[in-house]
């Protein structure tokens, strides 16, 4: 029997924020999408999955945000329980902005903290810092038929910024976009992440997003996802446009891609 992901647990006291010990996901079809996956994610860490589509990658981040139970193993991550006002640990951006046409900017962003009943006078505080954080302050009256498809990905970067969450989940979040949208997107991010220091996990197919972004980017394997290797991109901070033209990315890059292709077999070369 699977156990459960744990609300409070042991890895609270040390520096790790995500800790998968054995984890597999098994679908009722007897499609196994993950595992065995054995992955720990460092407080502070920004922290990239890639690999061929179909391999688990979102699925890893379901299981850590609690929104899918593991079949096997453990899901261990730092202040999983919610707070009473309004803050949750986790806080998730999915590759759709997912927002309600009807409502305005502010009421999209609001709405997490209206299910956690917080007060007008709090939620309105947090709504309009978290819009200043993605550059949308002077967007909050606006509607998402009005904005840009790299807006709405703001919006909804704000909407999981609003409960104050330790640990920001990001799947595929700018697939969609335009490359100099992307590009602007990945530079915002970044910046959010010094200022912030929140714990990022992101998924990508993009090998130059996953090294232009990362710390660390983990390549995996064909399902059932397992981590075939890992990378450091440790290079000076901060990062911006003469990291993305310098020897050193190619280098990082053609690295990454070059264990892509057998981690499709699983096998290493």
């Amino acid at each position: 029997m699977a156990e459960p992901a744990l609300s409070e647990t042991d890895i609270d006291a040390t520096d790790l924020a995500v800790r998968l010990r054995a984890v597999t996901k098994v679908y009722d079809t007897g499609i196994t999408a993950l595992g065995p996956l054995d992955l720990d994610v460092a407080k502070g860490e920004f922290v990239s999955l890639l690999g061929p589509s179909g391999c688990g990658k979102s699925t890893a981040l379901r299981l850590i945000a609690g929104l899918a139970a593991p079949s096997g193993g453990r899901v261990e991550v730092s202040h999983r329980a919610s707070k009473a006002d309004g803050r949750h640990p986790i806080g998730f951006v999915f590759q759709e902005p997912t927002l309600m046409p009807w409502a305005s900017v502010r009421e999209n962003v609001r709405l997490p903290l209206k299910l956690a009943h917080v007060t007008d006078d709090d939620a309105g505080r947090r709504i309009d810092q978290a819009l200043a954080q993605v550059g949308l302050a002077e967007f909050a009256g606006a509607y998402p038929r009005e904005l840009s498809g790299g807006m709405k990905m703001r919006v909804s970067l704000a909407r999981a910024l609003v409960t104050d969450p330790d640990i920001l989940l990001l799947d595929e979040p700018f697939a969609a976009l335009d490359e100099i949208t992307r590009f602007r997107l990945n530079n915002d991010l970044l910046d959010l992440w010094r200022a912030l220091h929140k714990t990022i996990i992101f998924v990508t197919h993009s090998v130059f997003e996953s090294v232009y972004l990362s710390q660390r980017v983990i390549v995996m394997t064909a399902r059932p996802g397992r981590i075939f290797s890992e990378f450091g991109i440790m290079t000076s901070e901060p990062r911006g446009e003469e990291f993305r033209t310098s020897a050193e990315y190619a280098a990082h890059c053609r690295e990454v891609s070059a264990a892509l292709a057998p981690s499709y077999s699983g096998q290493r070369t």
